[in-house]
């Protein structure tokens, strides 16, 4: 059953959307290839139970706060998942906000990973 989010939380994601660059699961292996940093910005215990391989983890929650520590410059392709393309929308437009040029969200996020059978890991 997929899940029901509240108008308010719908509307903001939609306004971030309209103002970012999205990508789908099947581009990710091209994207990767090229360069671009994959950082999961779900929570700890999401994390935890699966992710694609090679994947950062930087909460949304702190990512405004963290991400210079990982060490991603402000011109670097970065794409951010979580569940399904909605947490991370948000994160992108607040990196955005903070300078950096080339950020994404994975439409479809975890799930899309999932479904298109991308390598993940549990370590």
């Amino acid at each position: 059953m997929a899940k029901q989010h509240s108008p308010r939380f719908l509307s903001v994601v939609e306004a971030a959307r309209s103002e970012i660059d999205e990508c789908r699961a099947e581009e990710l292996p091209d994207l990767i290839e090229a360069g671009a940093v994959v950082i999961d910005v779900r929570e700890n215990h999401e994390f935890e139970a699966g992710h694609l391989t090679g994947a950062i983890h930087i909460g949304k929650g702190v990512i405004e706060r963290d991400i210079e520590k990982s060490g991603c410059k402000v011109s670097q392709k970065i794409i951010l998942y979580c569940g399904g393309g909605f947490r991370s929308a948000i994160a992108a437009k607040s990196l955005q906000d903070m300078g950096y040029t080339d950020v994404m969200s994975l439409w479809g996020g975890w799930r899309g990973i999932l479904a298109v059978g991308l390598s993940t890991s549990t370590d």
